[in-house]
């Protein structure tokens, strides 16, 4: 039996899963938003109606704020989590004492559930007796109402997000940060380079795969959060936090519109898809104008 053929049949189990898994949903979802159906209807038969569901999509204000504030949200949160990653990764590159403690209760959020993470955010922002409620209050005089004020509301969600996920960041650039290999750095010491001038034309560039995965990894994610933002707000106050996978959900669950709901998840695919072409572009067009520049 030639290499090839045994190849393929070691990769088999795994193609069939993502077809079974992967494919077949997605085809599915497709055929499905270009269909009018409610399961629940006297006829619960989907009806074909063209390119209608995402004629609604252009005109609907309510898909357009949620994927609006779903952008504020993402940028919000991976940027603050790859700035807080970095230096924190950079931390860890160094010994002090205790640090594998520290660098294990900082990993522990990462193996929470994310449903439970939104339960114990919402007992921390219980008004008059959640903890940080609490001392907002008391020490700073900020009336801390989630239920009441949409800006608390969503940087909360933004806070939740950077507490859950700031751990997967840091570990990936720890890893990143260790293959570096020294004489780059070394030399660029005994030539006087400053600490901006190693990270921004050492350290950054040779970053940059490991720096444009993560990004990729949780801009993916943010962009399709619901899970912790349900427990803490449930989408509000109002809709100050409905982001564009709760309105999702709030549409095909209570509403059972399957057809609407599958057009608006096929749109924030793609959305998402073509957010992060659009910056892979950026920052290898980038990183291409730098070397022909040397």
């Amino acid at each position: 039996m030639r290499s090839s053929t045994i190849g393929w049949l070691f990769l088999a189990p795994t193609l069939l899963i993502l077809l079974v898994f992967g494919m077949l949903p997605f085809v599915y979802v497709l055929v499905i938003g270009f269909t009018d159906w409610n399961a629940f209807a006297a006829v619960a038969t989907p009806h074909f109606n063209g390119v209608e569901n995402y004629r609604r999509l252009v005109f609907d204000d309510q898909v357009l704020t949620a994927l609006w504030l779903t952008l504020r949200f993402t940028i919000f949160a991976v940027v603050s989590e790859l700035i807080l990653g970095y230096f924190l990764a950079q931390l860890f590159m160094r010994d002090f004492p205790l640090k594998g403690l520290f660098r294990t209760l900082h990993t522990l959020p990462l193996m929470v559930a994310p449903i439970a993470v939104g339960a114990t955010w919402r007992l921390l922002t219980v008004p008059g007796l959640g903890p940080l409620s609490y001392y907002l209050e008391r020490w700073a005089g900020i009336e801390y109402r989630l239920n009441t004020y949409a800006s608390q509301a969503f940087f909360t969600t933004v806070l939740m997000d950077l507490w859950h996920w700031t751990p997967l960041v840091t570990l990936t650039l720890l890893a990143g940060l260790s293959a570096l290999p020294k004489d780059p750095f070394e030399q660029a010491q005994i030539d006087g380079a400053n600490r901006f001038q190693i990270f921004w034309h050492i350290t950054l560039p040779m970053l940059r795969p490991v720096i444009l995965t993560t990004v990729f990894i949780r801009a993916m994610d943010a962009l399709r959060t619901v899970d912790e933002v349900w427990m803490l707000t449930g989408g509000g106050p109002g809709a100050a936090t409905r982001y564009i996978g709760l309105h999702i959900w709030r549409v095909v669950f209570p509403k059972t519109d399957y057809g609407y709901g599958a057009a608006m998840s096929l749109l924030t695919l793609y959305l998402t898809i073509v957010l992060c072409w659009l910056l892979y572009v950026a920052l290898v067009a980038r990183k291409r104008s730098g070397e022909d520049s040397r």
